[in-house]
């Protein structure tokens, strides 16, 4: 009996070792910690019946579904671009591009007002999140514009389209970063680069301005909302997009994933069996909480890299 006891113990003290270990290896300022998703969830005012419903609903993140004939379209030029340069991938993988970002703030009644330190917090964020990536974020510029209709504009709307033909600044040089009461759920959405030069001036990211560092989106208010919405900006999909089929986010290195990841699951789930490894929920491209997400793959640092050597080439 004795024996029993004693190993009963050595195994609880070994699985608090393994937890803590895990605790410790993660980056500073990011926790293991799981949000169960069954228990109702509300964010800025908004109740869903659980994160998983956040989730299913579509309204964590509104970039443009990228359907698999464009998707295709897009890879061929890309890969026909590296064979005819090889020599700038050469110097693209050997320097870091900085990327100036222009704030844009839209207010109405006092409302949206994020702080000077949540903007330089958001920079600092990027800056840890990108710098293994070959990417600096410095701070252009920051405008407050109190404009109602700015305030609450929503994705593909006439009132987006109004706002940034107003306030974009030179998108071949700059990013625009807008934050707004964007509604409906919605955290943020992004341009693709690709799309720029037919609409420069609808270039940028749209993020809801409390998931600023800081602000009261929980568990969404740690900056990664930007994070993930940069990521679209220099050419990523989603972990998930194309579930489980061979091409999936068009990067190798990413496990495929048959649907987005809400919360921070334990033990980490394999949707896609036939691939080898389990989801990439610590993928700042999934869906996961901020809490969650620390990582970009090498494999999304080349195709970053390489968009962003062909499209926004005023970066380098």
């Amino acid at each position: 009996m004795k024996k029993v006891v004693v190993v009963a113990i050595f195994a609880v003290l070994l699985g608090a070792t393994a937890v803590l270990a895990q605790e410790q290896a993660w980056p500073e300022g990011k926790t293991s910690a799981f949000r169960e998703g069954d228990a109702p969830f509300v964010i800025e005012g908004i109740e869903y019946a659980s994160q998983e419903a956040f989730v299913a609903s579509g309204h964590k993140c509104a970039t443009r579904p990228v359907d698999e004939m464009e998707a295709e379209a897009i890879e061929a030029q890309l890969e026909q671009w590296r064979a005819e340069r090889p020599w700038e991938m050469e110097i693209a993988a050997g320097t870091i591009k900085t990327v100036p970002v222009w704030f844009h703030v839209f207010t109405s009644a006092g409302k949206g007002n994020v702080t000077s330190t949540q903007i330089n917090n958001q920079i600092t964020i990027l800056k840890n999140a990108y710098a293994s990536q070959g990417f600096d974020f410095t701070l252009a510029g920051v405008e407050y514009i109190e404009n109602a209709t700015c305030y609450a504009m929503s994705y593909g709307t006439t009132a987006e389209t109004t706002c940034k033909n107003t306030y974009s600044k030179d998108s071949s040089l700059y990013l625009n970063f807008y934050t707004a009461n964007i509604g409906g759920g919605l955290l943020g959405w992004a341009t693709f680069p690709w799309d720029r030069a037919a609409k420069p001036k609808m270039d940028g990211v749209v993020i809801l301005y409390s998931s600023l560092p800081g602000g009261s989106a929980a568990p969404y208010n740690l900056g990664d909302t930007a994070t993930h919405e940069i990521g679209h900006w220099l050419g990523l999909y989603h972990t998930f997009q194309g579930g489980c089929t061979k091409n999936n986010d068009y990067v190798s290195d990413t496990p495929q994933e048959r649907s987005a990841t809400y919360g921070c699951p334990s033990p980490v789930p394999d949707t896609c069996r036939k691939d080898a490894g389990k989801d990439p929920i610590y993928n700042f491209m999934d869906y996961t909480d901020d809490a969650c997400m620390y990582l970009f793959t090498s494999g999304q640092a080349t195709r970053m890299q390489s968009m962003a050597t062909q499209y926004r080439p005023g970066l380098q």
